[in-house]
C-alpha cells in the first residue's frame, strides 16, 4: 500500500499539472487523483465530490492534498476533508517541483510528505540573472 494523492485546485490547474507531470514521468508512482472546484461553488456543495475523489485514492496509508491556494475554496474544501476521518494532510502552493517531488518519494509514509513537498516548491523557486 502507499499513499494517495489529491490534487484539489481551482480548475484548470490541477488537470494541468497532473497531465504535465504525467508526460515527465509516463506513469506517477502513487495513485493520484485530480478534482477542481468550480469558481463559484460552495464548500458545502463540492464536499462530497470531493469526498469520493478522495476514497478514490486512499488504499489504507492515508492522502496528500495538494490545493493550490491556501484560505481559498479549494483549500477549505481539503480542510473538511481531513476531518472526515480518512488520514489526510494538506499542503498549499501546488506547484509542478511540488509534485513531482512527492512522485520521487513514494515510499514515505503520510506524516513525511508534507515537508517533501514543500521542499519540492521551495526548491522549485530559482532566482536567475538571465
Amino acid at each position: 500500500m502507499s499513499v494517495g494523492v489529491l490534487l484539489l485546485t481551482h480548475e484548470g490547474i490541477g488537470t494541468a499539472i497532473h497531465a504535465v507531470a504525467t508526460r515527465l514521468l509516463t506513469r506517477l508512482p502513487l495513485r493520484t487523483a485530480v478534482f477542481e472546484v468550480p469558481f463559484d461553488e460552495t464548500v458545502d456543495h463540492a464536499l462530497p465530490r470531493a469526498s469520493a475523489a478522495l476514497r478514490t485514492v486512499d488504499d489504507g496509508d492515508g492522502v496528500l492534498i495538494l490545493t493550490d491556494l491556501y484560505g481559498a475554496t479549494p483549500s477549505n474544501v481539503a480542510g473538511a476533508l481531513a476531518r472526515l476521518g480518512t488520514p489526510a494532510h494538506r499542503v498549499s502552493a501546488l506547484s509542478l517541483p511540488m509534485l513531482l517531488r512527492v512522485m520521487n518519494y513514494p515510499e514515505q509514509a503520510l506524516h513525511e510528505l508534507p515537508a517533501t513537498a514543500a521542499a519540492g516548491a521551495r526548491n522549485g523557486v530559482v532566482l536567475d540573472e538571465a
